[in-house]
């Protein structure tokens, strides 16, 4: 193994930080991580900062003694990095490099106030959790640290800053802090001028310089090796990519970098990602972010989808070990997405919410899970796992329904990654009969966001003159990808519209328990 004909993508994602390592050919050849999780803290969700540094370094650590096992060699270099990670949320820092807040993540919900009034000023949708939304919020709220910013940045931009002293970041990521101009690749200057007119502040000299794929980011220097591997292996002076946002990198990750083409990635969040023709009117649960090479990209974003199906997955773990049964993990959520297929199209009559935390697309600031049945409905197994993956997939299709319908937005071809998808069919088909089109899931989806960083660091270094991200992907990467593509049944496209309506329907259900309890 010629470590140099490597690259590395590393992603800090909400219950994982995960690396991988692919050679010349794009191929993983190894991998580490590390999980971790958020914690709300005095009303915020956050990770805290010796937290993403533990995290950060064992998940390399991970990654070195998977190559040492595979290999016998220690990995001291590769060809590149790339660093992506959580999308959006609130890291400021003053002049000397001081953080003066604790890390706001992009589950928040308390920038109401702000993401209204920048939308209105803007004319552009600002969601709750961008990070130009916290910025304004912390103004309004006349937080002291405020006069002190000299830096805003993400997650993905403080790491990559933490390697390579470089503020700046991918423009897929900072599409996500503040709206960009698609022909630029740039922050829209207009919406620049207006904030700075509204604040005081000089916002541009604040953001992070913006940069697309292929270019170069800066090198790993002898401190960033040091902060990555303290054991002082890993050489300095390795270039490093422009940082992403996870959205970016299960875009590549999919192959969904072309107009019309579109991925759903399904986790601790869910979000569609389609790139778009045309120009799209103002809607508060559509957001208008771009690609890592700046097409513009329409997202429906969630701040909820699997986390209540993990709780109650590990509940009927406990149950299972109470009887004396020590079951697998991994085999205990197979078989309990594999049974949702045998349930009711429609759920028998059953409810769930699986809102954690607040979720924009539905006008909630905070989140209870809620399960409910009819005293008449069908209460089964099946028709229980059912209605949870059929909640994790409702407030994402709420927003679809507006880009399909409302906006007459095409899609050719749409991808599924992510953990909802890990058992075969199950996750493909829900999400089919969700959106009424096939859905289809590649072998390398497991691989999923760290995958897709790795693929951007390898097209910086391996690209050839002139080539674009898209035709990088088709001809180098995808060209040879195996992939399976799954239609749902009329009568579970059926079953998810009537789902839906009486989910909208009892959405007050869902508002009045946050009120309450």
């Amino acid at each position: 193994m010629e470590f140099k004909n490597t690259a590395l993508g590393i992603e800090l994602g909400s219950t994982r930080i995960k690396a991988v390592l692919i050679d010349k050919d794009h191929i993983p050849v190894a991998s580490g991580e590390f999980e971790w999780e958020n914690k709300l803290v005095d009303g915020i969700w956050t990770y805290s900062t010796d937290l993403i540094h533990e995290g950060i370094r064992g998940c390399f650590a991970s990654l070195k003694e998977d190559v040492f096992k595979r290999y016998g060699k220690k990995l001291d270099t590769v060809g590149a990095i790339g660093i992506s990670a959580m999308m959006h949320g609130y890291l400021p820092f003053d002049k000397d490099g001081t953080q003066l807040a604790g890390f706001r993540t992009w589950r928040n919900t308390i920038t109401g106030e702000a993401a209204e009034k920048l939308t209105d000023l803007f004319g552009f949708n600002i969601p709750q959790r961008w990070s130009i939304a916290h910025l304004y919020q912390a103004y309004l709220n006349k937080e002291d640290h405020v006069k002190d910013i000299d830096f805003l940045t993400t997650l993905a931009g403080y790491i990559h800053r933490r390697l390579t002293g470089e503020k700046v970041m991918g423009v897929g990521e900072a599409s996500g802090m503040f709206p960009i101009d698609s022909d630029t690749c740039d922050y829209r200057e207009d919406l620049i001028a207006k904030f700075d007119a509204l604040t005081g502040m000089d916002l541009r000299n604040i953001l992070p310089r913006v940069l697309s794929a292929g270019e170069y980011a800066g090198v790993l220097t002898s401190e960033g090796a040091l902060f990555l591997d303290p054991t002082g292996d890993l050489k300095p002076g390795i270039p490093v990519a422009p940082c992403e946002g996870d959205a970016g990198t299960g875009m590549v990750a999919t192959d969904s970098v072309r107009v019309r083409t579109g991925n759903v990635s399904a986790g601790t969040s869910d979000f569609a990602m389609i790139v778009v023709d045309h120009n799209l009117g103002v809607h508060r649960e559509i957001d208008m972010v771009t690609t890592p090479d700046g097409a513009p990209v329409a997202m429906v974003h969630c701040n909820n989808c699997t986390s209540d199906i993990n709780a109650w997955v590990n509940l009927f773990g406990e149950f299972g070990e109470l009887m004396g049964i020590k079951a697998d993990k991994g085999e205990l959520f197979t078989k309990l997405f594999k049974i949702a297929l045998e349930g009711d199209p429609d759920c028998g009559g059953l409810m769930s919410f699986n809102y954690f935390s607040g979720e924009g697309v539905t006008d909630l600031d905070e989140g209870r899970p809620v399960f409910l049945r009819t005293p008449d409905s069908s209460f089964t197994l099946a028709n229980f796992m059912r209605t949870h993956l059929l909640s994790a997939l409702a407030t994402l299709k709420i927003g679809m329904d507006i880009l399909q319908g409302t906006e007459n937005v095409t899609i050719d071809k749409l991808y599924g990654h992510g953990g909802f998808f890990k058992t075969p069919e199950v996750g493909q088909k829900m999400l089919s009969a969700a959106v009424d089109a096939p859905v289809s899931v590649m072998e390398t989806a497991g691989e999923g966001g760290p995958y897709g960083m790795a693929l951007l660091a390898g097209y910086m270094l391996w690209k050839e003159e002139g080539e674009t991200l898209p035709d990088y992907l088709d001809n180098n990467v995808f060209s040879d990808s195996k992939s399976t593509t799954i239609m749902a049944d009329e009568k579970d496209v059926a079953g998810f519209r009537s789902f839906l309506t009486k989910y909208k329907d009892a959405l007050k259900v869902e508002k009045t328990a946050t009120e309450v309890y």
